[in-house]
C-alpha cells in the first residue's frame, strides 16, 4: 500500500468513527431522558401461576380510609418514600439536604412522558390502597399496612405522571390499564406478585383481565 493510500484510510477510518458518534448521539437525543427502575416483576408464566392460587373474592370497602395506610415513612437517611422512589427511577436526580429533589430527569412508563420537574411526578402504588384493603388488607394491623404502602422491594411504588395516576384511581386492571401498550405486560406481571405476595384476593372481573393480559406476554 502507498503512503497516499495509507493516509487516504486512515482519513476514511476517521471519518467512519465520526458519523457514528454522531448518529448514537443523535440516537440518545431522541431516546427518553430516563427510565422507571420499577424493580424486575416475576415472570409471565410464574405470574400465571400464583394467579391460579389467588382467593377468588367479592371486594368490599367498607371502612376504609387512605388515613389507614400511613405514608410516606423514611427509607434511608433524610429521604423518605417519595424522595427515595423519586430518585431510584429518576436520571441526574439532585436532592437537597432534606432529600428533596431539586432537578432531574423522569420518564413516565405508563404514558411515555419525559418530565423535569418532580413535582409533575406522584408515586403510584401499582395495587392501590383502596384495593389493597378491598381485598384483605382491612384485616391488617396499622404497621402491615404502613409496610405495604411504603414497600420499596416489591414492584408496587412507581413514578408516574400525576394525572395519570390521579385517573387511574383506586381501579384495577378490569378497568385500567397503562395507555402505553408495550408496559401493560410488566403491570400485570407486577400486580400479580404483589397480591401474591400479600395474600390478597382478586375479583372475578379482575382475574379474568389478568388471565386475558398474562396470556399475551
Amino acid at each position: 500500500m502507498t503512503r497516499s493510500s495509507k493516509v487516504y484510510a486512515r482519513r476514511r477510518l476517521s471519518i467512519l468513527a465520526a458519523l457514528t458518534g454522531l448518529i448514537a448521539s443523535v440516537a440518545l437525543f431522541n431516546s427518553p431522558t430516563a427510565s422507571a427502575a420499577l424493580p424486575t416483576p416475576i415472570s409471565a408464566s410464574t405470574a400465571r401461576s400464583y394467579l391460579s392460587t389467588l382467593t377468588v373474592a367479592a371486594e368490599n370497602r367498607t371502612g376504609y380510609s387512605r388515613d389507614l395506610f400511613p405514608t410516606w415513612i423514611t427509607i434511608s437517611g433524610t429521604c423518605n418514600t417519595r424522595e427515595w422512589i423519586l430518585k431510584r427511577d429518576g436520571t441526574n436526580v439532585v436532592t437537597d439536604s432534606s432529600c428533596a429533589a431539586t432537578s432531574g430527569s423522569w420518564y413516565s412508563p405508563y404514558d411515555g412522558a419525559t418530565w423535569t420537574a418532580a413535582s409533575d411526578l406522584d408515586i403510584d402504588h401499582l395495587v392501590p390502597l383502596a384495593e389493597a384493603w378491598d381485598s384483605g388488607a382491612s384485616k391488617w394491623t396499622t404497621s402491615q399496612r404502613q409496610a405495604f404502602a411504603n414497600d420499596v422491594t416489591r414492584p408496587q411504588l412507581l413514578a408516574v405522571t400525576d394525572n395519570v395516576n390521579q385517573a387511574k384511581g383506586d381501579q384495577d386492571p378490569a378497568t385500567w390499564m397503562p395507555s402505553r401498550t408495550a408496559y401493560r405486560c410488566t403491570y400485570v406481571r407486577a400486580w400479580v406478585q404483589v397480591k401474591y405476595y400479600y395474600n390478597l384476593s382478586v375479583d372475578s372481573a379482575e382475574k379474568s383481565a389478568l388471565q386475558n393480559y398474562l396470556a399475551g406476554c
